[in-house]
């Protein structure tokens, strides 16, 4: 069976900013993924965006 190729992402709240949230995101996927989440450091669900992992 082939592997299925993966990337590492994190989300990052857009209120402060702070990386929270990492999964694994298939490389044929180009779309930029937008979700909303639970921020610990605001406490609300706040929209959180894809970026890189570092």
């Amino acid at each position: 069976m082939a592997k299925v190729k993966r990337d590492i992402i994190a989300f990052k709240c857009t209120k402060c900013e702070n990386k929270n949230y990492t999964v694994y995101k298939t490389r044929n996927v180009k779309d930029k993924i937008e979700l909303n989440k639970f921020c610990k450091t605001c406490k609300a669900h706040t929209a959180h965006k894809e970026t890189k992992v570092k």
